[in-house]
């Protein structure tokens, strides 16, 4: 952790409250990344990330400084993430927008460069994509997001879970399975046979 972060704790810790701006400016692009991929939605995400900071704020007395900070609160993001997307599955009211293509925050945005035909199939690719990540439970989502997206281990998906690594391969597994199964190319519908006029020729 370098020396800015670690004044920036001790400050907090004697009271300064504003010495917190230090941490959230430094880590708030990344976490608000992931819990963004995590819930699907811009406003979950920023609830999400906002619990997330509180969290750490509250408990910072509790933070072993030879830790890394960024790693801390990026856990703690990633339990209110799967929390608040627990609490919205049971939520049947709940109807905020999901993530669609061209948001900055995941880097959607088509390139001005791309023909009007290809930005229109790019953009189709982006919706199969996200459809397909709806079948997922979860769980399955948010190991899928954090393995293959943020890149991070299996013992810190299982930490996150709560579950055991175990569980947390067989999560993933069966993301990717889904995924692929309902990202595979659909075979072209039959065509239908022409009809039948029954007439005959006239007769010259």
């Amino acid at each position: 952790m370098g020396n800015l972060e670690q004044d920036a704790i001790r400050r907090i810790l004697a009271g300064d409250r504003d010495a917190f701006r230090v941490l959230m400016d430094r880590h708030l692009p990344t976490v608000l990344r992931m819990t963004y991929r995590v819930t699907g939605n811009a406003v979950d995400a920023e609830e999400a990330a906002q619990e997330a900071f509180l969290l750490a704020y509250k408990k910072l007395p509790s933070f072993r400084e030879q830790a890394a900070f960024g790693t801390w609160v990026y856990r703690i993001a990633m339990n209110c993430s799967l929390n608040l997307v627990e609490r919205r599955s049971r939520d049947l009211g709940w109807d905020a927008v999901s993530i669609e293509p061209g948001s900055s925050t995941e880097n959607l945005a088509v390139s001005p460069r791309l023909t009007p035909e290809a930005a229109l199939l790019n953009n189709e690719a982006l919706r199969r994509r996200e459809r397909a990540m709806l079948t997922l439970t979860p769980m399955e989502r948010t190991a899928f997001i954090l393995r293959h997206m943020e890149d991070q281990s299996i013992q810190v998906i299982a930490d996150a879970l709560g579950v055991h690594t175990n569980s947390a391969k067989q999560a993933i597994f069966r993301a990717v399975a889904k995924l692929r199964r309902e990202l595979a190319p659909k075979p072209p519908a039959p065509s239908a046979p022409l009809a039948s006029t029954g007439g005959t020729k006239d007769s010259q």
